[in-house]
C-alpha cells in the first residue's frame, strides 16, 4: 500500500491540483473562462506566480494566478485581525452588603456603569452576615433598586436569587 500524503492546510497550489479543468482567474482579476490545467499552469508560470485553487467545491474549480506567499500571508493579517477585533466578555463582580450608605451605594454605580461602557457583565452579590440572615427583604429591596437604577444601561440575566448566605444577581449591558 502507498503512503498517503498528509492533507495540506489552505488552497491547493500549482501541481497540486489535479483536475483536467479549472475556471481561471488571470493576475488581473479578467476571468479567463474554463481552461485546462496545464494551460493554467502555462500562463502561471510565464508571469511568474503561483496557480491558487481558490474555490475546490464549485464546478470547475475556480483557479487564480497569484503570489502564493503574499496570498498567504494577506490570509494571516486578515485572521490576526479579526482576532484583535473579538471582544471578550468579562463577568465582574460588585459586593454589596444589606446595611449600605447611600455614597457607597453611588460609588459601586459609577464603577458598574464603567464596566457596562466596557461591555462586561456585573456580577451583583448582596453578602449577608449573621442576624441580617432574618432580613433577606431588605437585601431583596436593594437588589430591586439596583435593577430599576440600571435599567437603561443594563439588563437583567440572572434574577435575584439566595444561595448560602448570599443574594446573586447578574446584569449584562443592553
Amino acid at each position: 500500500m502507498r503512503p498517503v500524503a498528509p492533507e495540506k492546510d489552505g488552497p491547493r497550489v500549482n501541481e497540486e491540483i489535479r483536475i483536467r479543468e479549472v475556471q481561471l482567474i488571470d493576475q488581473d482579476g479578467q476571468n479567463r473562462g474554463v481552461v485546462a490545467i496545464r494551460d493554467a499552469l502555462t500562463l502561471a508560470q510565464e508571469a511568474g506566480l503561483d496557480l491558487v485553487e481558490i474555490s475546490p467545491n464549485s464546478a470547475p474549480p475556480v483557479c487564480k494566478i497569484l503570489d502564493y506567499g503574499r496570498f498567504k500571508y494577506q490570509n494571516q493579517k486578515k485572521a490576526s485581525e479579526a482576532r484583535k477585533k473579538q471582544k471578550v466578555v468579562e463577568v465582574k463582580e460588585i459586593k454589596l452588603r444589606p446595611g449600605i450608605d447611600t455614597h457607597d451605594y453611588e460609588v459601586k454605580m459609577r464603577s458598574m456603569e464603567r464596566f457596562f461602557e466596557e461591555g462586561d457583565k456585573v456580577k451583583v452579590t448582596l453578602r449577608f452576615r449573621g442576624r441580617e440572615m432574618a432580613h433577606q427583604d431588605i437585601g431583596f429591596k436593594l437588589l430591586q433598586k439596583l435593577k430599576e437604577d440600571v435599567a437603561a444601561i443594563a439588563k437583567v440575566e440572572a434574577e435575584p436569587m439566595l444561595e448560602g448566605r448570599q443574594m446573586i444577581m447578574i446584569l449584562s449591558p443592553r
